[in-house]
């Protein structure tokens, strides 16, 4: 969840360090600090809050003439957020920065304090380098210090690390957490992820795990676990600095909102074949593949889980598969019974989600095959699934994901089609109408969805009252229910529930009074009798009910205080533009409310600590 930048050359590291920080604010921070050699000895300027509290203490304590310095944004783990919890932490010769966990850091603690080190924080971080720092007061080897001490620690880590008597040099290794190299005109790089390398430079190397990087203003080596040294593989990126910025949006949550119509066709279009027909052969996966598949898993946190809820009603409806999803973080301590012919399908945005990783190395060890969708190429989970499909959404700045789940709603719709398809379930005619519509009809009703902004910020308007809202809906649009009602309170923090419409005489009805909110999504024609009726027993309770429904169903009068009506050019379409509305309803509501949209308190972007 924290965010590293460092750098070694021969330019001024200071505006590196502070250009890189703010590209990595997104992955949400309470803190921020960087470490930079000025006169061969290691200054450190950090504090608890925002950049801009860290440029202040700069203007105060500021650092001339660097070259070689490493950065850290830190969401809080051990210990609260603070000036003296902020990283970089320095013990003896050692300074470093950390993402991650170190699991075992009490023990380590303990071990080290008997030694006679004086923590002065509370952070396994600070363990992590008074750890390093041991083993390096033996060895005398910044290398085989770095190689010690990751053999004691215990979890997740990426670190950056500057040595007393190494000047110009940045070394960094990781397990678990990612960690991106990169190489530009003017010196080397590390960073947490490729959108804090592109100002700087298009190449890169993804570190992989237990590899240790030697930069300095010449070069970088690779150390492999035997003492191998090596050069990066240095790749190019397709990612653009502009891709990363707002482009005149008031917020990158929003300006990503607009994005889906675009990122939906990206995610769609390289699986439909020149017949028409869904084809995942471009991510290797041969119509055959799917023909083994007897029973499907999905494993996922958040957003993700609520997108593989949808994956789950395509799946059983569509290609009549038996499909559960769990949550990654109970996955290993509960885990499913999965037959031969079961397949493991894991869902992260990030491609690095810490609890996802987990389930989807606990699959692989227990021989079920694997298939990752994710977003970011250069990740862990990409790299280590037995399958992959990227949902080509493109970088996701804000912390609440909306082309995210959206794009993963999108690939999920395709598996289930390609399924159908190739086990006979449907035929080329209607394998031929999902992917048209999901290539032409979900774009448009997007777009159509994104002109009612006037709609939305009406609706938002009743619930910045309220403490408390609810959103209730049956079978697929309970689970659009879920993902409304999580991006409602992580943005707007108001107290919001998701109920399946039925369960609400079973207890919850009790919560209603009257002007409690109630946001009834109604995409199943099936279903709209019994959510009408659902609907009168809230409202004659006093709820104040805004319906989101399908413009071709007979409403009855004055259903509703308020009503959203969603195209119907196919079911896809009705789904998705039911989306785009319960995403809007948030983002105006969290405008109203003056929070912090694109980095919500307590909230980061990528978790990659269990």
């Amino acid at each position: 969840m924290c965010g590293i930048i460092g750098y070694t050359g021969t330019a001024n590291a200071i505006p590196k360090m502070m250009k890189g920080l703010s590209v990595l604010e997104y992955r949400g921070y309470d803190s921020v600090g960087i470490a930079a050699q000025e006169n061969s000895k290691t200054k450190i300027v950090k504090c608890k809050g925002r950049i801009g509290a860290l440029e202040e203490k700069l203007r105060d304590q500021p650092i001339e003439g660097s070259h070689c310095a490493i950065g850290h944004t830190r969401w809080a783990t051990h210990g609260g957020p603070s000036d003296k919890n902020a990283h970089p932490h320095r013990v003896g010769a050692v300074t470093l920065v950390h993402n991650g966990i170190i699991e075992n850091y009490k023990d380590l603690r303990a071990s080290l304090a008997e030694k006679g080190v004086i923590f002065q924080s509370e952070t396994d971080t600070e363990v992590a380098a008074a750890l390093i720092n041991d083993c390096f007061a033996q060895s005398g080897d910044p290398v085989a210090s770095i190689r010690e001490a990751s053999e004691k620690m215990k979890g997740a880590f990426a670190f950056g690390i500057l040595f007393e008597g190494y000047p110009g040099e940045v070394f960094a290794v990781r397990r678990g957490s990612p960690l991106i190299l990169a190489r530009g005109k003017d010196g080397y790089y590390i960073a947490s992820d490729m959108t804090a390398l592109l100002p700087f430079t298009k190449e890169y190397y993804a570190l992989k795990e237990n590899q240790i990087v030697r930069l300095s203003p010449g070069g970088g080596r690779i150390v492999l676990s035997d003492g191998t040294k090596i050069a990066p593989q240095w790749e190019t990126t397709t990612m653009t600095p502009e891709s990363a910025q707002k482009g005149g949006y008031s917020h990158f949550m929003l300006k990503e909102i607009h994005e889906q119509p675009g990122a939906v066709v990206k995610s769609v279009s390289p699986r439909i074949n020149a017949d028409g027909l869904p084809d995942f052969s471009s991510d290797g996966i041969e119509p055959a593949f799917w023909q083994t598949v007897k029973s499907i898993q999905i494993v996922a946190c958040g957003s993700a889980m609520h997108a593989g809820l949808v994956g789950l009603r395509l799946l059983e409806d569509l290609a009549k598969v038996p499909t559960s999803v769990s949550i990654a973080s109970e996955f290993r301590y509960h885990p499913p019974i999965l037959p031969e012919g079961s397949l493991v399908i894991v869902i992260s945005q990030s491609g690095e989600t810490a609890d996802t990783l987990a389930a989807l190395r606990y699959a692989k060890e227990n021989g079920i095959p694997t298939l990752a969708i994710v977003n970011a190429v250069e990740t862990t989970i990409a790299r280590e699934a037995d399958r992959r499909i990227y949902t080509f959404a493109g970088p996701e700045i804000a912390v609440a994901t909306t082309k995210g789940y959206c794009t993963q709603a999108s690939v999920l719709w395709m598996i289930a089609a390609a399924i159908a398809h190739t086990t006979g379930r449907i035929d080329d005619a209607q394998a031929k109408a999902i992917t048209r519509s999901l290539l032409c009809d979900v774009p448009a009703a997007i777009e159509q969805m994104l002109t009612l902004e006037n709609r939305y910020h009406k609706i938002a308007r009743n619930l910045i009252n309220h403490e408390h809202v609810f959103y209730i809906g049956r079978g697929m649009d309970y689970a659009l229910s879920m993902e409304a009602a999580l991006k409602l309170k992580e943005i707007s923090y108001i107290h919001c529930e998701a109920y399946a419409a039925g369960e609400l005489k079973h207890g919850t009805i009790s919560l209603v009074e009257p002007g409690t909110p109630v946001l009834a999504i109604c995409t199943e024609q099936a279903l709209l009798e019994k959510t009408e009726s659902n609907i009168r027993e809230v409202r004659s309770r006093g709820a104040q009910v805004t319906l989101i429904v399908r413009d071709d169903l007979p409403t009855p009068p004055d259903p509703a205080e308020e009503v959203i009506l969603l195209p119907t050019s196919s079911e896809a379409a009705t789904v998705f533009a039911a989306l785009t509305a319960i995403q809007y309803i948030a983002y105006e509501t969290a405008l109203l409310l003056g929070c912090d949209i694109d980095r919500p308190r307590n909230l980061a972007k990528s978790v990659t600590v269990e």
